[in-house]
């Protein structure tokens, strides 16, 4: 019997029931759960090459037929009701995959994720670069979403996002908010952002900054008043800035250097932890909001490094917002939201973390 949607979308409840992140989907083998970082094989039947096929042919929505037809596809998929899916299939040893991440329909608020509030200042920032950096699958979209969700019932303004692909479809509130997908409504990143500039934008969302170009573009954007959001794949602050100045020829690197000192609202890093609670995933964020000191550093007039301790200076009443990973993990524990063990796992510096922790 063919593999019909309705099977996908029983697998999809499964999924959503145990708090999947993503669903991997393989040749000759039952398909497998993320739950809290870990993969959980699903108590099914081992799939067919045609079973995986006839799942491609549903997410695409087309009927071609052999696996090569759908190597390196990127789409999404909603499933009415439930989720949406973000999925891309490949092939591998003669075999076809397929990794679904599932997104919830519901946009995120940031009283939902247990945010910070100074991340309601930032989004709410008329003009500057912020970044969302962290791994694949540390949550980076659904950050971005939700920034764009509070703009959208804060701001009367014109919202462009250029997405590969569309994750979450935001409603019209007090903002316009146009979304635009690569490939399908527009060819790549640097043209609809170049397009973007002409389309009287208040916010421009891109979904990822992947080359000098699509950086510089970003920096022009900020410059002439825009609030730019984007992501970048890179763990902490400083690894961030050091990756976008590394990005251009070394005899523009100075002038990089400038701009983005000029340009940066801030940066915020992320790590997933597995909550207490079972299937729970926790968000520890570091927050780097470019301070006087900050743009010192950016520019080389003091060493990069010192950023460190302006992050964890930032924390409290008189600080600037910003916070360091180990201080937001700290406070996780404390609030009994993961165990001592994933805390000091996750920590910066194990034994300056079990230290602070005596000492309170």
């Amino acid at each position: 019997m063919a593999f019909q949607e309705k099977h996908l979308t029983s697998l999809v409840k499964v999924g959503l029931e145990h708090g999947a992140s993503d669903i991997h989907i393989r040749t000759g083998e039952p398909p497998c759960l993320r739950i809290r970082g870990d993969l959980v094989p699903v108590q099914t039947r081992d799939f067919s090459i045609n079973d995986v096929l006839d799942v491609a042919r549903i997410l695409t929505k087309t009927n071609k037929e052999t696996i090569h037809d759908y190597n390196e596809q990127d789409g999404s998929f909603e499933i009415p009701g439930f989720c949406r899916l973000r999925f891309n299939t490949f092939v591998y040893n003669k075999s076809i995959g397929i990794i679904l991440r599932i997104v919830n329909t519901k946009v995120p608020s940031f009283e939902d994720l247990g945010f910070s509030t100074v991340l309601k200042k930032i989004a709410l920032s008329q003009r500057g670069l912020v970044m969302v950096t962290g791994a694949t699958g540390s949550g980076k979209s659904t950050t971005l979403a939700a920034m764009i969700h509070y703009i959208n019932r804060k701001r009367h303004c014109h919202i462009v996002t250029i997405e590969d692909p569309i994750e979450y479809v935001h409603q019209q509130e007090y903002s316009r908010v146009t979304q635009r997908e690569i490939g399908i409504d527009t060819p790549n990143f640097t043209s609809a952002l170049r397009a973007a500039m002409r389309q009287d934008p208040d916010v421009i969302l891109i979904g990822e900054m992947r080359d000098p170009e699509t950086i510089s573009i970003a920096l022009k954007a900020a410059e002439t008043g825009h609030l730019v959001l984007s992501t970048v794949h890179t763990t902490d602050a400083i690894t961030t800035i050091g990756r976008v100045i590394s990005m251009f020829p070394p005899k523009e690197q100075e002038d990089v250097r400038k701009r983005l000192a000029e340009n940066l609202t801030a940066t915020v890093s992320q790590r997933m932890l597995k909550g207490i609670k079972k299937s729970n995933i926790v968000i520890a964020q570091e927050i780097m909001i470019n301070t006087p000191g900050v743009r010192e550093c950016i520019l080389g007039e003091e060493s990069i490094s010192r950023i460190n301790t302006i992050i964890m200076q930032g924390r409290g009443k008189e600080g600037s917002g910003s916070q360091s990973f180990d201080q937001h993990i700290t406070e996780l524990y404390q609030k009994g939201k993961i165990s001592k063990e994933t805390a000091i796992e996750a920590a910066t510096s194990e034994s300056d973390f079990i230290q602070k922790l005596l000492i309170e």
